[in-house]
């Protein structure tokens, strides 16, 4: 691919859930011909040796063990004060290099929002990139509005109530922060507050998302915020329809490849595949719970228990003695796997999910439909997106109780309800294959992103240097 003389700056939030979607992103836009390069902190690191087409620029942020032992509203704060020094010292010597091709603009995540006031600084465009989905985003702007018409802070007497401005959601499915940020909620109100007006306050926010999934939150921002909107998801299946870029596993964990052959072993449909995420921490009687539930639903499954899953555990410790013997094969537990070779598996027949968006995406890509037990945040408008909106799998909302976790299995894997869950899951895969073809909407919606980037007034910082 020729380039096109144009280098973009990118810089995603050194979490998994944030880091996968921006490296996808950068593999689309090199596609297109521009040279990408990559700041990013000494924390959880990308492997540049797996993107040999990239240029990647290391700062650091200078954090210490202690604080980043834990995914809280604390880190976030932390990596937006710390890194503010080495980054705007990075992105200045970029622009210094009168060698290299002009900047077009910095992708940032939208989290990251101290990169505003340094991209004004240095007069460059700055796009930025939401990792989360379109209609938690407009939960997360009207934040301010619900917490003053009483639905926040959240009381156990309200949560099984409407909120009526935001149909089907019900009070317990607004945001929260995990329930292990001490700090809470006051930092993550800041934290909220902070990323919808420096969203609002770029030159255009990119999206891993699609019209057909989430037309009308799309038609909301276009209305209310005023900047442009680049819906060009779903970013996997879009690096596979962009030419020969090349996907490549950015997974900050070693991905476990037994569980392939494994389930070279089961029948089709059959295998229920569990995986709650690269954060999320449930306790050592939740994980019991799960374990007891997939075993008596009689189905194959696939687990992925991450160190670190089970809060004050080591890894498989809580477990009964003989567990995964006494099931004759019938389950197999990983630390971690290569989830998109999983759910493209013939063998998978559901995924039990933490309702992160990433994985979201994923699933309704390979038409599988989904167990949600959301755990914090934007997972939680989610998972009722999932079961009440597009209506492509069932929520546990009762927490994790080994009968109701039968029961659900069941339901989505052997009852009736389940095969009409499964065609709806099914038309939405069609959908999203068909909106990269050529006038798909996220075909188009990419060309119109490239233009826009095209369009945007570079800046040489030499050249403003007496």
């Amino acid at each position: 691919m020729e380039r096109k003389g144009r280098r973009l700056v990118l810089f995603p939030l050194p979490l998994q859930g944030h880091l996968n979607p921006m490296l996808e992103l950068a593999n689309i836009l090199y596609s297109k011909g521009f040279s990408i390069y990559i700041i990013h902190t000494s924390f959880n690191s990308p492997k540049p040796c797996k993107y040999p087409h990239f240029s990647f620029h290391a700062i650091n942020e200078g954090l210490s063990e202690s604080e980043t032992s834990r995914i809280d509203g604390h880190l976030l704060a932390l990596l937006n004060t710390k890194c503010v020094e080495p980054f705007k010292e990075c992105l200045r010597r970029l622009l210094s290099d009168v060698s290299e091709e002009p900047i077009d603009c910095l992708i940032s995540d939208s989290l990251f929002h101290f990169t505003r006031a340094i991209a004004e600084g240095l007069k460059v465009p700055r796009i930025v990139l939401r990792t989360g989905g379109a209609s938690s985003f407009l939960v997360y702007a009207a934040l301010p509005l619900l917490r003053e018409r009483g639905y926040l802070p959240l009381q156990d007497s309200q949560k099984e109530e409407p909120v009526v401005e935001f149909p089907p959601l019900k009070v317990k499915d607004l945001p929260v922060p995990p329930v292990t940020d001490n700090r809470a909620p006051t930092s993550f109100y800041q934290i909220i507050d902070s990323l919808v007006n420096e969203t609002k306050a770029s030159s255009g926010i990119i999206w891993n998302t699609f019209e057909d999934l989430e037309q009308s939150a799309l038609t909301t921002m276009r209305h209310d915020f005023g900047i442009p909107i680049f819906p060009i998801g779903p970013f996997h299946k879009t690096i596979l329809a962009s030419s020969s870029s090349s996907s490549s596993s950015s997974s900050l964990l070693i991905e476990d490849q037994n569980c392939i052959s494994w389930l070279n072993t089961q029948t089709n449909k059959s295998v229920i595949y569990v995986s709650f995420g690269s954060s999320a921490v449930i306790s050592e009687t939740e994980f019991l719970e799960v374990a007891w539930g997939l075993a008596n639903s009689n189905q194959p499954f696939l687990w992925v228990v991450r160190p670190g899953l089970v809060h004050g555990s080591d890894w498989l410790v809580p477990l009964p003695h003989g567990f995964l013997e006494n099931l004759n094969g019938r389950g197999t537990i990983v630390k971690w796997a290569p989830q998109l070779e999983v759910l493209a598996h013939p063998c998978i027949g559901a995924f039990w999910t933490h309702s992160g968006w990433n994985s979201i995406m994923e699933s309704i890509c390979e038409g599988v439909p989904m167990i949600c037990t959301p755990c914090f945040v934007d997972q939680l408008v989610n998972a009722r997106y999932v079961s009440h909106v597009w209506k492509v799998g069932l929520q546990l909302d009762n927490g994790m109780e080994r009968g109701e976790i039968e029961k659900t299995i069941r339901k989505l894997m052997v009852e009736k309800e389940g095969d009409e869950i499964r065609y709806r899951v099914s038309k939405l895969k069609e959908k999203a294959n068909l909106c990269l073809k050529q006038d798909g909407s996220s075909y188009k919606s990419l060309d119109s992103l490239v233009s826009h980037i095209s369009s945007l007034e570079s800046f040489n910082f030499q050249a403003q240097r007496p």
